[in-house]
């Protein structure tokens, strides 16, 4: 079994303000919303769900593009859920929306494609054991092709 790694470093600034360095990508910060932090910076909270959806549209094109199929502007959003699970506060849900540029009828293997493209996406699958990922997916005319309405 081959293995890759990556390495992300971060540096407390003050408070819970840290600078988070991707190396050669540059850097962020990150922060906790009040009354902890001062919301100076997306909180971890929020980056993981940047990386569930981030993923899975990454993952949706890859999909699409196998059947040499143009996807068209791609658009994502994400909703996370913090809810108290045991006493403590968790990142209970996320709610991923994809919307794709082009209409479902100018992709012949669009249902072949949402049939598999979850299963590339590296993050969303290996956060699915703790954290409940729905995925809903719309094309460019807004008519719902994966999942089901909120």
């Amino acid at each position: 079994m081959s293995e890759k790694t990556f390495t992300v470093s971060m540096k407390l600034l003050e408070n819970y303000l840290f600078e988070v360095d991707f190396g050669e990508f540059g850097s962020i910060m990150t922060d906790e919303p009040e009354p902890l932090g001062n919301s100076e910076g997306p909180n971890p909270a929020r980056m993981l769900g940047a990386a569930v959806a981030n993923c899975l549209a990454a993952s949706l094109m890859f999909a699409v593009r196998k059947f040499n199929e143009d996807p068209g502007e791609v658009k994502a959003s994400v909703t996370g859920t913090i809810a108290r699970i045991d006493g403590r506060w968790r990142v209970s849900n996320f709610s991923v929306d994809i919307q794709l540029g082009n209409a479902a009828a100018s992709l012949p293997h669009l249902q072949r494609a949402l049939d598999q493209f979850e299963d590339f996406c590296i993050v969303t699958q290996s956060v699915r054991n703790g954290i409940e990922v729905d995925v809903r997916v719309h094309d460019a005319d807004g008519t719902l092709v994966l999942g089901e309405d909120a």
